[in-house]
């Protein structure tokens, strides 16, 4: 019974996300189980943060590269703000963005750039959720812990009345399954889900209804102690609900353990942000967005941390403290490299790109002296547009029998007859 179905999320943008991380998250908790002897899932997510941030790297390093770019470009772009500054008019705003995205282009950077991993990391975030939420779900040897129990229990006549009544009474959130139903694997998985769920109480409860099953269900809760705990906390609780239970029962160090999860993922994000290189001077709207984006993040976590699962809590503060050591390494890399060789070869990219399009440089050149001309020029006064109609006017009745002009004429008093 090793198959890994149970109620994995079967959502249709993250349930494939949860199912790829499950996949990961179970091959690396295999391995720690089968060859270091490690059975702890709060190490097992440990590890597999890491791995993650790893295959994250590539990602992590163009944005930063981004960064650092951004900052090399903002002189140029403040420069574009204020040569259009008070400039309204529709030829005036479309040379703005055609030369703030030649400067884009040019530095080979994209100005949505900035959101790219924050787009990659929150579906990761949320799939993570389903993940922790469910270990047995996805973590096969977990879900093997709960077979002989679960085997026992479903060979105990009146069992489904019996379970159904413990989920009422503890108020157990799982997938509510018809118990009239004769898949018996749908029936293992929901009693697998209920049984992970369960806290201390839940388990004493269990013993008093399965009394048969005493020495099967006690060391069932010994072998999820065992891998399910971190510090004395289980991994699938939320802190608020560590909390609250630590403080009816007086195990405050528990509860201040519990308090401490959503804390130190504020603290680890704090210090994850003011590590990344922010754009000097940039005042703009994006930097702005930017800006609040990095107060939020770490405000959002320490929310919820508090309702998620410490397994997501564990999983957020480890992250926070591989981007932290990341970010280090990076700052130091970046401070060696010579950001002009990047540009440079950005700048020959896009060359080769609009080539491509059919688009030369001598185009390009043509069409902004057109347009600078066009900015340049003064506007005309009202006194000057009529002097220029009264010219024209004088140029039409004067114009030579068989010209263009006395042919313009005609079809026009043509047109003027025709539509009175």
């Amino acid at each position: 019974m090793s198959d890994i179905i149970l109620t994995a999320y079967d959502g249709a943008i993250l349930g494939p996300i949860a199912k790829l991380l499950g996949f990961i998250m179970n091959a690396v908790y295999s391995f720690m189980v089968n060859v270091l002897g490690i059975g702890n899932i709060s190490i097992a997510i440990i590890v597999f943060t890491i791995v993650i941030y790893l295959c994250l790297f590539p990602v992590t390093y163009k944005q930063q590269k981004y960064s650092k770019l951004t900052q090399k470009m903002q002189p140029e772009l403040k420069k574009i703000q204020k040569k259009y500054q008070g400039k309204k008019d529709a030829v005036s705003m479309q040379a703005m963005q055609d030369e703030t995205s030649a400067v884009y282009e040019k530095y080979g950077v994209s100005p949505t750039g900035s959101c790219i991993y924050m787009l990659i990391n929150m579906p990761i975030i949320f799939a993570l959720w389903r993940v922790f939420n469910n270990i047995p779900a996805y973590l096969g040897i977990v879900r093997d812990q709960f077979t002989a129990l679960v085997e026992g229990i479903m060979a105990t006549p009146g069992y489904q009345d019996t379970m159904t009544n413990i989920v009422e009474t503890l108020k157990i959130n799982t997938v509510r399954v018809d118990f009239s139903v004769k898949d018996e694997s749908i029936l293992s998985n929901y009693l697998v889900d209920t049984l992970y769920a369960m806290n201390t109480s839940g388990w004493e409860t269990l013993k008093e209804k399965f009394s048969g099953l005493s020495d099967i269900i006690a060391s069932t809760q010994e072998n999820l102690h065992e891998f399910n705990q971190f510090l004395g906390m289980n991994i699938s609780d939320s802190p608020l609900s560590i909390i609250k239970s630590g403080i009816s029962n007086g195990t405050y160090l528990i509860a201040f353990l519990a308090l401490m999860i959503p804390i130190s993922s504020y603290l680890t994000q704090m210090l994850s942000m003011k590590l990344m290189p922010q754009a000097e001077g940039a005042d703009d709207a994006m930097g702005s967005q930017m800006k609040m984006i990095n107060r939020i993040m770490p405000l959002t976590s320490l929310f919820f941390c508090f309702s998620f699962p410490v397994g997501l809590g564990v999983y957020w503060i480890i992250s926070a403290l591989v981007r932290s050591a990341q970010q280090v390494a990076l700052n130091k890399h970046f401070e060696k490299v010579n950001l002009d060789d990047i540009i440079k070869e950005n700048r020959e990219k896009a060359k080769k790109k609009r080539e491509k399009k059919g688009i030369t440089e001598n185009k390009i050149n043509q069409a902004a002296r057109i347009n600078t001309k066009k900015l340049n020029e003064p506007a005309l006064s009202a006194k000057e547009k009529e002097t220029l109609l009264e010219k024209a006017a004088t140029a039409r009745n004067s114009a030579k029998a068989g010209s263009m002009s006395e042919k313009a004429n005609l079809v026009k008093k043509f047109n003027e007859k025709n539509t009175k």
